[in-house]
């Protein structure tokens, strides 16, 4: 029963985030374009099911995502388990929490590899380059990316240095990146930062970053756990442009080995 009433609970506020959407889209159609919309059961029915979705897809983080990366966070920097992989007594040293580095690192390349925006931007920036871009070099540029940045947020929480250090950091070379980069590939390495932070990596990285912060003495989870987020968005676009400018270096060094050789 306490589980129908959760489904129910969010269900109806779904509904209402869900609502205005329809509003502007079905206002905008019948009062300014002024058509029928084509095949309107079939949206209507779509409707639902975005409905239902979101409904199931936020449950499932309150009741799964959420409380495995907060366990994940809270196990790995336990003192027993700390013991366990033979530390020193005494103080914690930042080497100590090598697990969480790893983990963070897995966990951050298999959910941006999985990410369905990640997906969908991959396969389109395929065809619209007339496969210039690969779909799975850009996926497995964009999954290191975020996989070094949580890896790094995650060791910035472990010391306690400010945030803001890397992210300046980071984005005085995305500034650097981009006057050097391939200029096609610019906007889409931007884009990258964006579609990381969506329905898979975000609760997985917030959950873990939130964790991380309660169970490190000292850390804010406001700060310390968020933050974690920032990395994701910022170190994609650096992976990508990296991706790019490997690629440009390869082939112009191709090409003057074609010329040398006369091939």
């Amino acid at each position: 029963m306490a589980v129908v009433s959760e489904l129910l609970s969010q269900l109806s506020e779904t509904l209402f985030d869900v609502l205005p959407i329809a509003v502007i889209i079905f206002g905008f159609q019948f009062l300014v374009i002024r058509k029928r919309i084509k095949n309107l059961k079939k949206v209507l029915i779509g409707l639902f099911y975005v409905l239902i979705g979101i409904t199931f897809f936020l449950l499932g983080l309150e009741q799964a995502l959420f409380p495995v990366g907060r366990m994940m966070a809270a196990q790995l920097t336990d003192p027993v388990f700390l013991e366990a992989v033979r530390i020193t007594t005494g103080a914690l040293h930042w080497s100590d929490y090598y697990w969480i580095y790893i983990f963070a690192f897995a966990i951050g390349a298999s959910t941006t590899i999985a990410e369905p925006a990640l997906i969908a931007v991959a396969i389109k920036a395929n065809e619209v380059s007339g496969g210039t871009i690969s779909v799975w070099g850009l996926r497995i540029a964009v999954a290191i990316g975020a996989a070094v940045g949580i890896s790094l947020g995650v060791y910035r929480i472990v010391i306690g240095a400010p945030i803001h250090y890397f992210i300046i950091a980071g984005y005085v070379i995305v500034v650097i990146q981009t006057f050097f980069a391939p200029r096609a590939i610019v906007p889409l390495a931007y884009d990258s930062g964006g579609v990381t932070t969506s329905t898979v990596t975000v609760p997985l990285v917030a959950a873990l970053g939130l964790g991380l912060a309660e169970t490190v003495p000292g850390r804010s989870p406001l700060i310390d756990g968020f933050g974690l987020i920032a990395f994701v968005c910022l170190f994609p676009i650096i992976s990508v442009m990296a991706y790019a400018q490997i690629s440009e270096f390869r082939a112009h060094r191709e090409e003057k080995r074609r010329k040398k050789t006369g091939v």
